[in-house]
């Protein structure tokens, strides 16, 4: 796959958002399904599936973090579109940061994080 042409402002490839609005503005959109919820985790505002964490806002380093399977984290490293999430640099394996403010990766990775937590969900009954 082509790396994806990478946002460098919020006006480049967002509509104008900053992060957080961003964040807020797709997390919004998530809240139709009554598993999913707002919560914290670390101190950043987070949102979960039936208990599973799916993502956070990092509002420090102004970036979204997701858990995703490990080898799509691999990958959007490898395409330059995330970083490692390594807090107090502890790398997790099944969490990115995508610190370029774009709107549509950020809405397809959450998507993913959605279904990799039904997933996780399902397999788990």
């Amino acid at each position: 796959m082509a790396p994806r042409a990478r946002a460098s402002s919020p006006s480049a490839g967002s509509g104008g958002d900053d992060a957080g609005d961003l964040y807020d503005d797709l997390i919004d959109d998530l809240l139709y399904d009554p598993a999913v919820g707002r919560a914290t985790m670390m101190g950043y505002p987070c949102v979960r599936l039936a208990g599973r964490f799916l993502a956070c806002y990092d509002d420090r380093a102004q970036c979204l973090v997701v858990k995703l399977p490990k080898d799509r984290v691999s990958e959007l490293i490898e395409d330059s579109d995330g970083e490692a999430f390594a807090p107090a640099g502890k790398v997790f394996r099944e969490w990115i940061s995508i610190p370029t403010i774009d709107r549509d990766l950020w809405q397809t990775v959450l998507a993913e994080a959605v279904d990799f937590a039904r997933d996780s969900l399902s397999q788990h009954e």
